[in-house]
Formats: structure tokens, sequence, C-alpha cells
């Protein structure tokens, strides 16, 4: 077995027998896993937590959390069994210049964001120059307001001789 797998494993059984385990265990993914696999892994260590422990962790990972913890909890949120009560979360990502984070903010846990906080989120990413194709459910959620401020933005990027995302122009339309 693979020394990485085998880590992982251990530590899947570990948390699910002392939940506690994870706050070492989620940092030590980063040394132990592929680089391309430790968001995996950390997923992993989350779902093997006993769901009534998800919500106290999965607030504790992510503020204590280095950018590459807080991106893997958020990253983790939709395969949670945790509904909403992790959007505390989604609002601090979208306060970060962190591009990755305010992306991963979007994604399909987005869906717990009310109206006025995705809009602006939205509109983050617009500003920032992140590709919207990270928003989750893009065309579903846009509306007239989202339209309304989008157009604000373009107008006032153009006063200041500053160029406008293409993708962004498709939200004008709405």
């Amino acid at each position: 077995m693979d020394p990485h797998n085998a880590w992982l494993e251990a530590g899947v059984a570990r948390v699910a027998a002392d939940p506690p385990s994870i706050t070492r265990l989620f940092a030590a993914a980063g040394r132990h896993c592929a680089r391309e696999e430790k968001e995996a892994a950390r997923a992993r260590l989350l779902l093997a937590l006993p769901a009534a422990d998800l919500p106290r962790y999965v607030d504790d990972l992510y503020r204590h959390g280095d950018a590459n913890e807080k991106l893997a909890v958020l990253k983790a949120l939709p395969q949670l069994p945790i509904g909403a009560e992790a959007v505390p979360l989604l609002h601090d990502a979208i306060r970060t210049n962190d591009t990755r984070l305010v992306a991963a903010a979007l994604g399909p846990y987005a869906r717990h964001l009310d109206q006025p906080a995705w809009r602006q989120s939205v509109l983050k990413c617009v500003f920032m120059g992140i590709p919207l194709a990270v928003v989750d459910r893009l065309t579903d959620r846009a509306d007239a307001e989202l339209a309304a401020m989008t157009a604000g933005l373009r107008d006032e990027r153009a006063a200041a001789g500053r160029s406008f995302p293409e993708d962004a122009r498709s939200l004008l339309e709405v």
C-alpha cells in the first residue's frame, strides 16, 4: 500500500474513534499527502467525524487553519452533512483578498447564502477578476438587482479607464 494511502486510512480510522485527533491530522495532511491529494484527504478526514461534531470542528479547522486548510474546508462543505451552519465561513472567505478562498466560497455550498450576500460575492468576483465560471448556479440565481449592481461597477471602471471582464457582460443582460 502507498505510504500516503496508509497514512490517510489510519488517519480516517483515528478521527472516527477519536474526533479531537482531527486537529493534528488535518494539518498533517499537508505533509503526508501528495500535493494534488491534500484537499481530498482533508475532506475524507472531515467525513470521518461524527455528524454531531462536524460544525464545531469545521469552524475550528477553518478559523485556525492556514490558507490551504481553509480552502480544503470550503471545498469540502458541499460533501458534509452540515446544512447551512457553515455559512459564516463563507462570509469570512468572501471578505478576504485571497482569490482562491473567494472562488471556493461561491462553489456549491453557496446555495446557503442569502441573495443579497450572494450578489455582493459575485460582484466581488467581477471586481477581483475571478472568472465567473467558478460561481455555482450563476445563471439560476442572477437577477435584475445583480444586473444593476454590475452595471454600476462597469460604469465606475469605465470612468476610471479600467477594463471590465468579458465574462461579466452576461450579468448585464439579466
